[in-house]
């Protein structure tokens, strides 16, 4: 799954508190900052811990302010593990 986030993502640690909460859902992938403020996610695994990714990453953590998820699937290419960009 590939997903774009927008809104306040940038600046408050989205990437690093949605490695953790993909790392301990055992799925394989990465988040990065985009150019224009957003953050992509791609994650792989099974689709109930995928989905719990993506239903986290409409929130995120605390401080930040998700505005919108577009989500796009994808075939996996085989992400051992979760890394940030």
């Amino acid at each position: 799954m590939r997903l774009i986030v927008t809104g306040r993502v940038q600046g408050v640690f989205f990437r690093a508190a949605c490695a953790r909460e993909a790392r301990a859902r055992g799925l394989g992938g990465w988040v990065r900052n985009l150019p224009d403020g957003s953050v992509e996610v791609v994650a792989e695994g099974p689709d109930q811990d995928v989905a719990a990714l993506t239903a986290w990453c409409r929130e995120g953590p605390p401080v930040a302010r998700v505005d919108g998820v577009e989500s796009v699937e994808e075939l996996p290419t085989g992400e051992a593990s979760f890394a940030v960009r």
